[in-house]
C-alpha cells in the first residue's frame, strides 16, 4: 500500500486479461465517459460562428476559447499523477467526470465573457485529469498484445464526439440556445459519473507519484521528448484542425453554417473504421510504420486545405482525419510500452500536456491570427508540412519500447 493513503492500492499482477472479448465490456464503459469527457471539449467548434457572433468576438479571440481550454488541460495533465498517485484510478475518473458537468454548467450561466473564459479553463482541468488514469486502466485490463486493438476501441469515443458534435449542434439550435445546450451535457456528464460509480469495476489501482527521480528517469529518454512533439502533430491534426474548421470554411470559402457543421460531422464518418484499423496496423505493422504512413499522407492532405476550392476541398475535408486519427492507437500503444504498470500515468502525464498545448491550444490560436490576416491558407500550408516533417522524425523512435514489468 501506498505509504500516502492506506487505501490505495498498487495495481495487482496478473489482472491483464488475454481475452480481448471478456475485456470489452469495461473497457466500453471507459470509451462512453471518453466520449463525454470529449464532446464536452469539441462542442464549442460548431458552435463558434453562434457564439462569436453572440459574444462579438474576431477570429483571434474565438481561437482564444480553445488555448484557454487548453491551458487548464495542460495544468491537469501535469497534476494528474499526484491525484492518481492518492486515489485509485476509479476515483480520478468519477472526480473527472463530475467536473466536466460542473463546468459545462458554469460557463452555460456565466453571463460575462470573463465568466465564459474561467469555466472553459476549468473544463480543461476537470477533462484533462481523466487520460492518464483512464490509458491505465484500459492496459491493465487486457494483455499487452491487444493493446492496440483495446486503444483503437478507446479512441472511438472521440472519434464519434467528431462525428455527432456538429449534428448534435444543429439539432439543438433548432430549439435552444448554445447555453442551453452545454448546461443539458453538463447535466448527463454527472449523471454519467453516478453511473459509473455505481456500475463501474476494476481501475481499484494507484498510479505512481511524481518524484524527482521518476522525472529525472523519463526526461533522460530521448524517444519521450520526440513522442511529445509527434503527439502535438497529432493533436495538431485533429482536434486543432477541427477547432477552427468551422469558422474556416463559413469565413474563408462564404460557406452556410449548418453546412459547415454537415461537412464536419460527415468527414468524421470514415474516421470511426479508421481508428480501428489503425490499431489493428499498429499490433499487425508496428506503431512507428504506422505513425511514419499516417503523418507523410495527413500532411499532404492539410496541405491541400489550404490551396483547393469547391468540391476537391470537401473530397480533402474528408480525407484528412481519416488518416490523422489512425496515429493515436499506434501512438498511445508505444507510449505505453516505455513505462511499467505503476508509472505509466506518470509516462502519459509528462508527454500529453505540452503535445495538447501545443496541438489543440497553439494551432487554434495561429489559425485566428492567420484567419484576421486573411492568411487561412497560408496556415495550413504551414501544418501540413510540419506533419510531413514530423513523418521523417518518427523514424528515430525505437521499434519496441521494451518489456513493462
Amino acid at each position: 500500500m501506498s505509504p500516502k493513503n492506506s487505501r490505495c492500492e498498487l495495481p495487482a499482477d496478473g489482472h491483464a486479461s488475454d481475452d480481448f472479448r471478456a475485456a470489452l465490456p469495461p473497457i466500453l464503459i471507459l470509451t462512453s465517459i471518453f466520449f463525454l469527457n470529449f464532446m464536452a471539449r469539441i462542442i464549442m467548434a460548431p458552435l463558434l460562428p453562434v457564439i462569436r457572433d453572440d459574444l462579438a468576438l474576431d477570429h483571434s479571440g474565438a481561437g482564444r476559447f480553445f488555448l484557454l481550454l487548453s491551458c487548464g488541460y495542460f495544468v491537469a495533465l501535469l497534476g494528474s499523477g499526484h491525484l492518481a498517485g492518492r486515489m485509485a484510478h476509479r476515483r480520478v475518473i468519477i472526480l473527472s467526470c463530475v467536473g466536466v458537468g460542473l463546468a459545462l454548467m458554469g460557463i452555460a450561466v456565466a453571463p460575462t465573457l470573463a465568466g465564459v473564459y474561467g469555466g472553459l479553463v476549468g473544463l480543461g482541468l476537470a477533462a484533462g485529469i481523466y487520460l492518464p488514469s483512464g490509458i491505465a486502466s484500459i492496459t491493465d485490463r487486457v494483455g499487452a498484445a491487444h493493446w492496440g486493438k483495446a486503444l483503437a476501441v478507446h479512441e472511438l469515443a472521440p472519434n464519434s464526439a467528431f462525428l455527432l458534435a456538429p449534428l448534435v449542434v444543429e439539432a439543438a439550435l433548432g430549439v435552444m440556445g448554445w447555453r442551453s445546450l452545454l448546461m443539458l451535457l453538463g447535466v448527463a456528464a454527472v449523471v454519467l459519473a453516478g453511473f459509473f460509480g455505481w456500475r463501474g469495476h476494476g481501475a481499484d489501482f494507484c498510479g505512481a507519484i511524481p518524484d524527482r527521480r521518476a522525472m529525472a528517469a523519463i526526461a533522460a529518454r530521448p524517444a519521450v521528448w520526440l513522442m511529445m512533439l509527434l503527439f502535438g502533430i497529432g493533436i495538431a491534426g485533429t482536434l486543432g484542425l477541427y477547432s477552427m474548421l468551422p469558422l474556416f470554411l463559413v469565413s474563408a470559402h462564404g460557406m452556410e453554417r449548418q453546412w459547415a457543421n454537415g461537412l464536419l460531422a460527415f468527414s468524421r464518418v470514415g474516421a470511426l473504421a479508421a481508428a480501428w484499423c489503425g490499431g489493428w496496423a499498429a499490433d499487425r505493422f508496428g506503431s512507428r510504420r504506422t505513425i511514419q504512413t499516417v503523418f507523410l499522407f495527413s500532411g499532404l492532405l492539410i496541405m491541400a486545405l489550404g490551396v483547393l476550392r469547391g468540391p476537391w476541398l470537401t473530397v480533402a475535408v474528408f480525407c484528412q482525419p481519416v488518416l490523422a486519427v489512425c496515429f493515436f492507437p499506434a501512438g498511445f500503444s508505444l507510449l505505453s510500452r516505455f513505462g511499467t504498470r505503476r508509472n505509466q500515468n506518470i509516462m502519459i502525464a509528462v508527454t500529453i500536456p505540452m503535445a495538447f498545448l501545443i496541438g489543440g491550444g497553439g494551432v487554434p490560436l495561429l489559425l485566428g491570427w492567420m484567419g484576421d490576416a486573411n492568411a487561412f491558407g497560408r496556415a495550413f500550408m504551414l501544418i501540413g508540412l510540419a506533419t510531413m516533417l514530423a513523418a521523417g522524425a518518427a523514424a528515430w523512435l525505437p521499434a519496441t519500447a521494451g518489456r513493462r514489468s
